[in-house]
């Protein structure tokens, strides 16, 4: 069954993408998205069925070489089949989704095959994500984790013909090569410290790694403190986190389904499940877990700030993504892993609805992006309202506070309401300088959620009809394969969170994941802390939440002209969010400048000046003088040629004669 799993999304990829144009688009499409609800379905029963026991289920014999060998192999416990339901359910839905938006896209002529395409990447992804989560060994995890860095360039470049779009693949290409260089590092140190790369032998060494000391730039550390930092290098580009986050909004130039699939539920999470997966060594690394808590914080603080003032629909996600990642890694920073994947598996379902919603109310508005042609879209629209409406009470966290109320030891609330609260509520526990730092920044990031989230609801479906009259007088719902992932996601986002609760952070928590994460349990407390932390402390997102709504409502329902009146009076605050902290522009300086410098000057004063004037001019020079010499000494006459040869000779016997070569 795992098996089917696994190589059900990559046939439906061979299919889509080589056998079209022998079984007709439609049924090749059609097949695909099949396969991956068939692997969906699949997932569901593992998870559901699965008993605790981690399993290794081999498929072939893959690299041997020296003392490196390694199996293809499925990795199964609870973080593996997590990942599964995760990944093939929002794909599938994906896939769905795409027979709708895809059907009338206006980036295409008539005649093109390129459906087909599409639901192959879309297929390919799934493949190369599956075989990242159910890796064994660290090869085959880098193998889908390239995979998905592929798929995902070939999906956000979707829009070939479109240059912005051919710069943004190259651009999340790029910066996800510097995180992967560090992964590769850590993979490349693993190996020399531990002779393997198979999991089970990594998770064996982590107490010893913690004691064996390496010199690297200049510093004394363990050899664990220096390999979890590697392997979170490269989490920070997977995952988008600050410093190599700049490709992440840049990426909503592939087709919206492509935004729901890769950036809101499934590659952007592979650094968090990286993480988690690797804990045995990470719990031995008390240094990288503080710069992941500090990390995950700020990235969660920064990225909120910037929402705040954008106006594309994809772009306001895009952010809210950038900052609920950066709540998961502040999770596991501080060591509560199963936490993080609470949130990772949650966020799932709100994030990919919110995705697949904007990209419902773009097609209803004739693909205009901009909220501010927006406005009075609920009635016209109402399922995609109802949908939004649900994914924002999640991600913006609405419940009863657990102090209030309890049903059973689980509190009421959308998804987001019950995971976001228990990452808060654990970086208090941790007790440390870096826990209280993000418990602060992701208070109020939380503010600041519910504010640009709210801000999207009241720009979008109220307020005046703004922009093209014409496209709000055509506007109207979705069709059914694109509503029915809607209500389906929607369902997720708000029972999810209370189903799994107990099992993700509440009493049924170590027997639900059993070894698949490790806790150190001589230095980490936090996941049984987390639950007694003092009232004000649970109260506090809740809060901020409220806070957040109500100055949405205030500036854009209330009074809308605050808005515009603040973005005007504090100009160059408004300009420095809107511009996104400049982070592009600085980099645009300091390495595309330079790169660009670099190359002129190699090609004007190398290639030009030295390889084309000096070399080529001394070979125009040189070379013809001796070829003229040498071709006078071709005359033609018998004698010549004897009397060199007789030369040659006497001087071959005088040398060896003098070198004592004839005795």
């Amino acid at each position: 069954m795992e098996t089917v799993i696994l190589f059900a999304p990559l046939v439906g990829a061979l299919i889509s993408g080589f056998a079209h144009k022998i079984i007709g688009e439609k049924a090749a499409i059609t097949t695909a998205t099949a396969l991956l609800f068939l692997s969906a379905l699949l997932s569901w029963i593992v998870f559901l069925g699965f008993d605790g026991e981690m399993k290794q289920i081999p498929i072939m014999r893959w690299v041997e070489s020296g003392s490196l060998s390694t199996d293809w192999a499925i990795r199964l416990d609870r973080l593996t089949t997590v990942m599964l339901i995760v990944v093939t359910t929002v794909s599938s839905l994906v896939h769905l989704y795409s027979f709708g938006y895809m059907d009338k896209d206006p980036q295409w002529k008539e005649g093109e095959s390129y459906k087909p395409r599409f639901f192959a990447y879309l297929s390919l992804f799934t493949f190369a994500m599956l075989m990242l989560v159910t890796a064994d060994n660290l090869l085959q995890m880098f193998f889908g984790w390239e995979g998905v860095g592929l798929a995902s360039y070939l999906l956000i470049g979707f829009y070939y013909r479109k240059p912005s779009a051919n710069a943004a693949a190259i651009k999340a290409f790029i910066v996800n090569r510097v995180g992967d260089f560090g992964f590769g590092l850590g993979i490349f140190g693993l190996f020399f410290m531990v002779d393997s790369i198979n999991l089970t032998d990594i998770f064996a060494a982590g107490h010893h790694l913690a004691d064996v000391k390496m010199s690297f730039l200049y510093m004394e550390i363990t050899a664990a403190e220096l390999l979890a930092f590697l392997l979170f290098v490269g989490a920070m580009g997977k995952s988008a986190q600050l410093f190599l986050h700049t490709w992440l909004p840049d990426a909503m130039e592939g087709p919206t389904p492509v935004s729901a699939l890769i950036h809101a539920a499934t590659m952007v999470t592979a650094g968090v499940f990286l993480v988690c997966r690797m804990s045995p060594l990470f719990e031995y690394a008390p240094g990288t877990l503080a710069f992941v808590t500090v990390i995950g914080a700020t990235t969660a603080f920064v990225a909120a700030t910037i929402g705040l003032v954008q106006n594309d629909i994809k772009r306001v996600i895009a952010y809210s993504t950038m900052s609920q990642l950066g709540y998961m890694f502040a999770a596991a920073g501080v060591g509560v892993y199963q936490v993080a994947m609470f949130h990772l598996f949650t966020h799932a379902f709100f994030k990919a609805m919110l995705f697949l919603g904007a990209g419902s109310v773009i097609n209803a508005m004739h693909h205009e992006q901009d909220m501010r042609s927006y406005g009075n879209l609920r009635k016209k629209i109402p399922i995609t309202f109802w949908a939004m409406m649900i994914g924002t009470l999640a991600i913006t966290g609405v419940g009863i506070p657990a102090s209030l109320m309890k049903l059973g030891d689980t509190p009421i609330g959308f998804a987001g309401f019950l995971s976001k609260d228990a990452i808060i509520e654990s970086t208090f526990a941790a007790g440390s300088g870096v826990g209280q730092f993000a418990f602060i920044l992701l208070v109020l990031a939380a503010a600041m959620t519910a504010f640009y989230s709210w801000r999207l609801i009241f720009m979008t479906f109220y307020g005046e009809e703004k922009g093209d009259k014409h496209a709000h007088q055509h506007a109207h719902e979705s069709p059914w394969t694109m509503t029915v992932p809607l209500i389906v996601l929607a369902v997720g986002s708000t029972l999810a969170g209370m189903i799994w609760y107990g099992d993700f952070f509440g009493h049924n928590v170590t027997e639900f994941f059993g070894a698949a994460i490790y806790t150190n349990h001589e230095t980490n407390h936090v996941l049984h802390d987390a639950h007694s932390v003092p009232v004000w402390v649970g109260w506090s997102p809740f809060i901020a939440m409220l806070i957040g709504l109500f100055l949405a409502w205030l500036f854009y329902i209330r009074r809308p002209g605050i808005a515009p009146a603040l973005a005007e009076m504090f100009q160059p605050a408004y300009q420095f969010l809107l511009n996104k902290w400049y982070f592009d522009e600085v980099y645009d300086v300091i390495f595309v400048g330079f790169a660009k410098w670099l190359g002129r000057f190699l090609w004007k004063k190398g290639d030009g000046a030295v390889i084309d004037g000096t070399i080529n001019g001394v070979a125009m020079g040189i070379v013809p003088y001796f070829t003229r010499l040498s071709a006078r000494m071709q005359s033609g006459y018998l004698y010549h040629y004897a009397l060199i040869m007789v030369l040659g000779v006497v001087g071959l016997v005088t040398w060896m004669s003098i070198s004592g070569g004839g005795h």
